[in-house]
């Protein structure tokens, strides 16, 4: 049989075992969910008037959020990209500095060291984890960094590499214990970008609360969304307490008077998200228990199809499963676009990886150490329908 015909197959088999799942009809990526308190929250907010960045429900979310994740604070702010930027100002990135970011993530994590006038410098990542390769990383600060005092310095470019922030991609969480033993070693704030993980854990701690601080997104498309939102997660008070007042335009507490002691934000999150957040956070673990089940209906459903396996969470963790993907053997790599297509013109959206950061062309000059898994990653990863109703009993 030739190759072309062999692709045409794999096609064809993924279309009717992404069906087989799913069911009939036309199907998006990821969906919200609401199906709990979410009017009546939501009309108690706008009966209270108190819709904009001051209401009881931003401090009840953020104390539950902070409860669930097991972190001592949270400090909710307007989306997951302003929690990350103003995480890196927190943990001291200064204009000029570096931060190592994972090449295979989604862009915002890029654009969060740029909005600090640092510079991205881009790492490889793991095919067990989607996530930064500590072990890779190891040997490339040993080529390239030396520490001097308490500094990691880059020793091609002089500049100081301030953090290291890796993503839990799709959900699934990275090497954690490697990473945390590297940015003790070389002296690197940790920030954790966990956007995507809400509910997932490594060894029964929440992803997000090992590093400084972690950073959760809480848009449309994630396990539970406020709207637009986001979140900074840390154990340290005097970091939860200089985040609120960043992300409220640093504005000195006072009952009349307009005092602002810095150049701060207007990032916090409004009531009226608020309100809705906390209606989802309610339903957050049946909405997890769902999102288990259709990863083992998928993982079922593929198990006879050839090169083609579904991505499972990494032993010791436990993953929100936020986005379902397979992974294309590398001799079947060359068919994704081929399977992009068909399944998108079949009414079953699904979407690559994000373009790798070093292929964009705001950040091709970036650092970067040699990127095979990643590149081959992105050649191999493809998306599908992930809603978490797609999971639950007596919905197809």
């Amino acid at each position: 049989m030739t190759s072309v015909a062999v692709d045409s197959t794999l096609h064809s088999q993924i279309v009717e075992t992404v069906r087989s799942v799913v069911g009939p009809g036309p199907v998006v990526l990821h969906e919200p969910r609401f199906a709990g308190n979410e009017w009546a929250y939501l009309k108690e907010c706008l009966d209270s008037t108190f819709v904009s960045s001051a209401g009881a429900f931003v401090d009840r979310f953020e104390v539950e959020l902070a409860d669930y994740v097991g972190a001592r604070f949270a400090v909710a702010v307007v989306n997951g990209t302003a929690a990350l930027q103003v995480a890196f100002r927190l943990a001291g990135v200064q204009p000029g500095d570096e931060v190592l970011i994972p090449a295979l993530t989604f862009i915002a994590t890029a654009n969060a060291v740029s909005y600090c006038g640092a510079v991205p410098h881009l790492v490889e990542s793991e095919e067990r984890t989607l996530g930064v390769d500590p072990i890779a990383l190891r040997d490339y600060l040993r080529d390239i960094a030396e520490i001097r005092g308490e500094h990691c310095i880059n020793r091609h470019t002089g500049r100081v590499i301030r953090a290291l922030s890796p993503m839990h991609t799709f959900g699934h969480p990275v090497d954690i214990d490697g990473v945390l033993a590297l940015a003790r070693d070389y002296r690197l704030i940790l920030v954790e970008d966990a956007a995507e993980s809400l509910g997932s854990t490594v060894h029964g701690r929440h992803t997000g609360t090992f590093g400084l601080m972690g950073t959760l997104s809480f848009n449309g498309n994630k396990t539970i969304t406020t709207g637009g939102g986001g979140a900074i997660l840390t154990d340290q008070e005097d970091v939860a307490t200089r985040a609120k007042h960043l992300t409220t335009t640093a504005k000195v507490p006072h009952r009349w008077e307009y005092v602002h002691d810095e150049i701060g934000y207007n990032f916090r999150m409004p009531n009226i998200n608020a309100a809705l957040g906390c209606a989802q956070l309610e339903q957050l673990p049946a909405l997890l228990e769902a999102k288990r089940r259709l990863f083992e209906r998928y993982r079922e459903a593929f198990s006879d199809v050839p090169k083609v396996r579904v991505v499972a969470e990494p032993d010791g963790c436990q993953s929100n499963y936020w986005l379902q993907a397979v992974m294309l053997d590398e001799s079947a790599a060359r068919a994704r676009d081929a399977i992009l297509a068909a399944t998108n013109d079949a009414g079953l959206m699904s979407r690559p990886t994000w373009e790798l950061m070093h292929r964009l062309t705001l950040y091709e000059s970036c650092p970067r150490m040699e990127l095979p898994v990643a590149e081959s990653l992105a050649r191999r990863l493809v998306t599908l329908p992930s809603s978490a109703h797609l999971g639950l009993e007596g919905e197809s």
